[in-house]
């Protein structure tokens, strides 16, 4: 049958499309249901990719600036707002089209639409525009759907003074206030754009640090560098009240303690997480409940309750981010087509915050790796004691290495400053081989790069760091 599939997956996001590719290398006949216009998902149209081009043209911006500190005389820096959509826009349609290319290279077929399960082994697909439904059958299918932003209860999103995180991406005036809901990635990634673009920025988080997934000592380091930023941090504090005002928003936040502050700004971005996109799926007639919050039960193959049915990327409660869900996808696929793969390991995901300075990490924290047991030591390196750093004037932040004592295994990194999100991946190996610390120093690391910072983290967990 023409309709007739191996595998059909319902969404094209970086979990989605990612397993298609993998599932027809695999040899197996594969479907991709997507019902936005683009492939990509919300990765590429949404998240990851148009906040990182914003990311990259403020940090331009704030280069820009500093100009004269490089010896180059620039006459006038500014925003132009519809240059960066123009630009943002650009990267992403290159993107789109790449996806679009890899599909036909795989020779995956694409069905535009809305997918739903219909039954065991069937996907019926609604086209956007109306239409006949099309059914498709298929052995297995994989659930990919992805997730939109949360609208906190008496929050809701009027895209005119409270934005989501996607809302704020197609802004077309940069707010001379923003106030800022939420201190996570999502959230600071979005006070450190606004904050180069010429906004005052204030972070509301309940949390009492920033980030607060990360290393504690992480924390420290974005906030003090947020705080030198003018970026105002609002921790432990939680909205109490909204009120729209003639200019903007009035927000009441309350402290644990009961102490009360008022913040006006001219809009609010509401970056409090994510919900998954489970419930016009087709689930009903399946074993395959969404709980609660709307996520679905999978086992360490990514298999739901309902035979040949699986779940990956934001709609599993795992890590809500674009390389999980890429990583899954594989390994939804693998397993149902029978080669054996190894599970995910949580401990060895990488996270990574691309705001000024950037924050990455993998392994566990500090406190994590002491609360399993483990005879904990640490190694700290600053980046102002390396070379190529004060090149680039970004001489904030550190590494920092945790480890076991006795047999000196490596636990994980943590770092804050420039361009850590790409120095993550020497921890992301030493995690994957079992590394020692003592081998990560011994490793020789160039000169001048950022990544002696790392070497020189190991050397401080042994007792014998060069440059400080």
């Amino acid at each position: 049958m023409a309709n007739s599939y191996d595998v059909t997956i319902i969404g094209s996001g970086p979990g989605g499309y990612v397993a298609a590719i993998r599932a027809a290398q695999l040899g197996l006949r594969t479907a991709l249901v997507e019902k936005d216009k683009r492939l990509g998902g919300t990765c590429l149209h949404r998240g990851c990719i148009p906040t990182k081009a914003m990311l990259f043209s403020a940090q331009l911006l704030d280069h820009a600036r500093d100009a004269t500190s490089f010896g180059l005389v620039i006459p006038e820096a500014k925003v132009d707002v519809e240059g960066v959509h123009r630009y943002k826009d650009a990267v992403v349609g290159k993107m789109a089209n790449g996806i679009d290319f890899l599909m036909k290279k795989n020779k995956v077929v694409v069905h535009k639409g809305h997918g739903r399960i219909a039954g065991p082994g069937r996907v019926e697909v609604t086209p956007e525009g109306g239409g006949a439904p099309e059914l498709l059958e298929t052995k297995a299918t994989i659930v990919a759907t992805g997730s939109v932003p949360r609208a906190l209860p008496g929050l809701d999103f009027d895209h005119e003074k409270v934005f989501s995180s996607d809302d704020i991406l197609l802004i077309q005036k940069i707010p001379k206030r923003l106030a800022v809901l939420g201190g996570g990635a999502v959230g600071v990634e979005f006070a450190s754009i606004f904050r180069s673009y010429g906004s005052e920025v204030t972070i509301i988080e309940l949390m009492p640090r920033l980030l607060p997934i990360e290393d504690e000592d992480s924390s420290k380091e974005l906030l003090k560098a947020f705080r030198k930023r003018k970026i105002q941090c609002l921790l432990g504090m939680k909205l109490e009240k909204l009120e729209k005002t003639a200019d903007g928003v009035r927000l009441l936040v309350v402290s644990a303690d009961g102490k009360s502050q008022t913040v006006e700004a001219d809009l609010l971005l509401s970056a409090v997480g994510r919900r998954p996109l489970t419930d016009d799926v087709g689930l009903g007639a399946t074993q395959a409940k969404p709980d609660a919050r709307g996520f679905l039960a999978v086992d360490s193959m990514m298999r739901t309750k309902e035979p040949n049915v699986y779940a990956i990327g934001d709609v599993v409660p795992t890590a809500a981010l674009a390389h999980v869900a890429s990583a899954e996808g594989i390994l939804a696929v693998e397993h149902w087509a029978g080669k054996n793969p190894r599970p995910i390991d949580s401990d060895q995901i990488p996270s990574c915050t691309y705001s000024a300075p950037q924050v990455a990490s993998i392994g566990l924290t500090e406190a994590k790796a002491r609360e399993r047991g483990y005879d904990v030591k640490t190694g700290v390196f600053p980046f102002s004691a390396i070379g190529k750093a004060q090149i680039l004037r970004a001489g904030e932040g550190m590494v920092k290495i945790v480890a076991e004592k006795k047999y000196d295994e490596f636990l994980g990194i943590h770092m804050v400053g420039p361009d850590v999100t790409d120095l993550l991946a020497e921890g992301g190996v030493a995690l994957k081989l079992e590394s020692t610390v003592e081998e990560i120093a011994r490793t020789i690391h160039a000169h001048p790069t950022l990544s002696e910072a790392v070497g020189e983290a190991a050397h401080a967990v042994l007792g014998h760091a060069i440059h400080i």
